[in-house]
Formats: C-alpha cells, structure tokens, sequence
C-alpha cells in the first residue's frame, strides 16, 4: 500500500564524514561520537542516547529516549523496551540479536523532560528538525531496506497525521530523505498506553509484527541464528 511521504526540508550536516569513498563503519564510528557530542538543544536533558555504530539493512524510528535510557546508555532500555522485544521475539529476533543487526535512531536523542502538567515534555518543532540531520545522514549511509517507525510521533515524521488504526498493520514503499524502502509502523510500547491491548489495536499490531517477520531484511537476521519462537 502506497502512502504520500511527508517532505521535510532539513539543513544538511557536515558532507564530509558521509562521503561514500570513506569506510562504511569508519564513517558510522565517527558519526555516532558527533551524535554523542551535540549539544543542540539546551531544554533537552542529557546525556544524548543513540545506537552504538552499526551499518544495518533495518532502521527503526524510535520517538525520543526517556528518563532512565541516558543511565544505560542506549535505546529502549526501560520498560518500553521490555515490551518491544518480547514483541519481536514472537517473530524469532531476541534483544541481543535485534540490537547487534537493527541501528536503532529516533525522532529526538535526548530525554526531553518532563511537562508541567506531568508525562514526558513533547520536543518542539524545532528540536525534531535539529535532531533530523542525524537520521538523514544515516539513512543516506545506510540505505535501509526496512524501516520501522514506533509510535505516534516516529510515525508521523514521515506520514501525514492520521489515527494509528490507519498505519498500523500495513505495509508502505515510502521515501525518508530521498530514500526509497519499505516502511512498517508500530504503535509505541508504552506500559501506559491500551491502543495495542485491545481492539482494533491488538490485532492491527499482531499483523504488523507478521509483515516484520516475512520481509526479507528481517528473514536475513533469522536465518543467522536458530529459530526462537513460531510466529504462527
């Protein structure tokens, strides 16, 4: 199913570390200790939170690291991620394999705070875009075959706003940074949130996490290490 990419126009970061004459991991080692370093946001909480360098056939679009990711120093540490793996395990991929063949980037790489009226603060317009130029660098590195975006705000950098029923459970070929590949969302694994414990949401992800497990980028991760659980 096709769906309109949401352009966004983005400054360029620095050309010169993603030039493809240059090693592909030398250039990803050096990207991600410039990720590490930005300090572009000063309502952001640090430290920055970002995968550990990889060159990965799958991207996943997280929204933004919450409050305890920055003490373990990577993606998806906490609760949220507890949910998300079990998730993936239902298709054969356990954590420590998703996180060895998955780059895991995100929306946002810092905590951004908490909201006054309680909850996690939602980072303005303008720190998405200041953050943007990492995800288009990597992509542009990577050229995914998959990407993977998780939750509302992930979903919606790069389709039109839409309820979660409308992208959940279905495939798109979709641009991301001039980027062409397929894309399927996921709803965020919040403990907090009951889209996905109940109808339609149960079932929509049910179906989301099957497209995962037959396509092919994710067949290639499967086919490396015996087979965990049945995702029939």
């Amino acid at each position: 199913m096709r769906s309109r990419f949401r352009v966004v126009k983005l400054k360029r970061v620095n050309s010169k570390i993603s030039s493809p004459k240059k090693d592909p991991h030398a250039v990803i080692t050096a990207h991600i200790a410039e990720v590490l370093a930005c300090t572009k946001c000063p309502l952001m909480v640090g430290p920055v939170v970002t995968h550990h360098p990889l060159i990965a056939n799958i991207y996943l679009v997280g929204q933004a690291p919450g409050p305890h990711e920055g003490k373990f120093g990577r993606p998806f540490a906490w609760t949220a991620g507890k949910m998300m793996f079990k998730w993936f395990e239902t298709q054969g991929v356990d954590e420590k394999t998703f996180r060895d063949h998955v780059f895991m980037g995100a929306v946002c790489r810092c905590f951004p705070g908490k909201a006054k009226g309680g909850g996690d603060r939602v980072p303005t317009p303008a720190e998405v875009d200041a953050c943007s130029g990492w995800m288009e660098r990597e992509i542009h590195l990577m050229r995914p075959e998959l990407m993977i975006p998780v939750g509302r705000l992930a979903i919606e950098r790069f389709f039109p706003k839409a309820l979660l029923s409308e992208t959940i459970g279905k495939q798109f070929r979709m641009k991301a940074f001039g980027h062409e590949c397929d894309m399927i969302p996921l709803p965020h694994p919040s403990g907090a949130s009951t889209w996905f414990k109940m109808e339609p949401g149960k079932t929509l992800l049910t179906q989301a996490l099957k497209l995962i497990g037959q396509h092919p980028a994710w067949k290639k991760i499967t086919a490396k290490r015996p087979k965990l659980i049945s995702s029939s």
